[in-house]
C-alpha cells in the first residue's frame, strides 16, 4: 500500500538528536519518496490532539541540512500520556467524555497521514504502541514508526538511543568549568548531577568523556595546577549499592589531601531512599502524568551534598546540574551518523509499512530495524559490570560497590 503523506512529532523532554532526527527524515523522504507530504505537528502529542500542524515546503525541505546544526526541536515538545484520559482534560487537550487515543486517531485521518512518526523516549514510545494498538484495534488504515530519543539511553531492547552520545560529551564539556570553582574556596565539594532516572550509563559515559578531556590539557602541579584537584573522585549510579560511610571516609582523605572532591551522581541515584526521608517527614512527593516521582522535587544532589558536605567537613558544597545544558545541545558527529541511518531505515520501513521503533536491537545481533513495539519498554538497567566502567572506578579508587538486583521487564 501506497503512502502520500507522513506526520513527524517529538515529544517528551529534550535530546541533543531532535532537530537532526526531524532533519534526517526530511532528507530522507527526499532521496527515497520524494513525492510524499509531510506534516508536522507543534509539541508532540499536544499538537496532534489539537490539531496544530503545518507541511513541509519544498524550501523546508531544501534547507533541512540546516537542523543538524541544531538542538532542541524545531517543531516543539510536550509531556502527554493519551491514555491519561484525566490528565488530557485537565489540560484543555480533550473534552471531558473524550478518549484521547480517538481524537489523536482521529485527527491523522482527517489530516490523511499514512504514517506518524514519533521522535521520543520510552514514555514517548510507550505511548505510540498505545496509540499504533487503538489504531489496529479499530482498523485504522496507519503504521506508526518511532525513533529513540532519550539521553539515559535506556530504553530495551535498543543498544544506543539518538544523543546519548552528545550528552555524554556536553556534560563533560559544563562540568571542565564548573570544576574550576573549587578555586573560590577551600575544603570544596562539588557535585555534579547527571540526568538518568533509572540509568547510570549517562553518568558513567560523562565521567569518561570529562576524563577523556582532561588527558589533552598540561598541569603544573607547583604553581597546584594538578590533575587531582581536576580529577572525578567518585561516580555514583542508581544501579549501585555502597557504603555511605566506607565512601566518606575515603573521599575525607581525598579531601585533606587536594583541598577538594569531586563527584558525579545521576539524577536517580539514592532517590528511593530520599523519598522515603521525606514521606516520614509527611511531605507529598509530587508525581507527573506518566506517573514518576518529579526529581526536581526529590533533589538528589542536594541530598549527596548535604551527606558528604558534613562527613568530609566541607566549607562550602557546590550542585550544579548538566541537564539542561547538554539536553539542549546539537548533535555531534557520531550522532549524527548514528541518527541518520536510523532514518533511512525508519523511511524504508514506513514505505513498506512496517511498524515499531527504529534501533539497534540487542535481541536480535544488534540488527538495525524496526523493533515490535510490545518489546519496547523503559528502564534499562546500566550494567555496572562492563569493563570501561570497572576500568573508571578502579583508576579514581573507588571501589565498585553491590550491584543493586534489577529485574528486566
Amino acid at each position: 500500500m501506497s503512502i502520500q503523506r507522513v506526520g513527524i512529532l517529538t515529544a517528551g523532554g529534550l535530546a541533543p538528536c531532535l532537530s537532526s532526527a526531524i532533519g534526517a527524515l526530511i532528507e530522507a523522504y527526499t532521496r527515497q519518496a520524494p513525492t510524499v507530504e509531510i506534516v508536522c505537528y507543534r509539541s508532540g502529542y499536544k499538537g496532534l490532539l489539537l490539531g496544530d500542524s503545518f507541511l513541509v515546503t519544498p524550501e523546508m525541505r531544501q534547507q533541512a541540512a540546516v537542523l543538524h546544526q541544531h538542538g532542541g526541536s524545531p517543531i516543539g515538545n510536550s509531556r502527554v500520556k493519551l491514555t491519561n484520559n484525566a490528565d488530557c482534560v485537565k489540560r484543555g487537550l480533550v473534552n471531558e467524555g473524550d478518549d484521547p487515543l480517538r481524537v489523536a486517531a482521529e485527527r491523522l485521518q482527517t489530516d490523511r497521514v499514512d504514517v506518524l512518526h514519533t521522535i521520543g523516549g520510552d514514555d514517548t514510545n510507550t505511548t505510540a504502541a498505545d496509540l499504533a494498538a487503538y489504531l489496529a484495534k479499530n482498523n485504522y488504515a496507519l503504521t506508526v514508526v518511532g525513533l529513540p530519543k532519550t539521553i539515559d539511553n535506556d530504553v530495551i531492547p535498543i543498544k544506543q538511543s539518538l544523543g546519548a552520545w552528545t550528552a555524554a560529551e556536553e556534560g563533560a564539556k559544563f562540568f571542565e568549568n564548573v570544576v574550576g570553582e573549587h578555586n573560590a574556596n577551600p575544603r570544596m565539594l562539588i557535585v555534579h548531577e547527571v540526568m538518568g532516572r533509572n540509568c547510570g550509563w549517562l553518568t558513567a559515559a560523562t565521567a569518561v568523556a570529562y576524563r577523556n578531556r582532561l588527558d589533552h590539557l598540561n598541569f603544573l602541579p607547583a604553581m597546584g595546577l594538578s590533575r587531582e584537584r581536576k580529577e572525578v573522585h567518585g561516580v555514583y549510579v542508581p544501579e549501585m549499592v555502597f557504603d555511605l560511610a566506607a565512601e566518606a571516609d575515603r573521599l575525607r582523605g581525598v579531601m585533606d589531601e587536594f583541598d577538594c572532591v569531586n563527584i558525579f551522581i545521576s539524577e536517580g541515584a539514592g532517590v528511593e531512599t530520599i523519598i522515603q526521608e521525606m514521606e516520614s517527614r509527611g511531605e507529598k512527593v509530587p508525581k507527573d502524568a506518566f506517573g514518576h516521582y518529579k526529581l526536581d522535587a526529590v533533589n538528589p544532589g542536594k541530598w549527596f551534598a548535604e551527606q558528604f558536605g558534613k562527613m568530609l567537613s566541607a566549607e562550602k558544597t557546590l550542585v550544579q546540574k548538566s541537564g539542561y545544558f547538554s539536553r539542549a545541545a546539537a548533535a555531534n558527529a557520531d550522532d549524527i551518523a548514528l541518527i541518520a541511518r536510523c532514518a533511512e531505515k525508519a523511511v524504508e520501513c514506513a514505505l513498506a509499512r512496517i511498524g515499531g521503533v527504529i534501533g539497534e536491537d540487542e535481541q536480535q545481533g544488534d540488527e538495525l530495524r524496526a523493533i515490535e513495539f510490545e518489546r519496547i519498554k523503559g528502564g534499562k538497567p546500566f550494567d555496572i559490570n562492563l569493563p570501561w566502567f570497572g576500568n573508571l572506578l578502579s583508576e579514581i579508587g573507588q571501589a565498585k560497590g553491590r550491584a543493586i538486583e534489577t529485574q528486566h521487564v
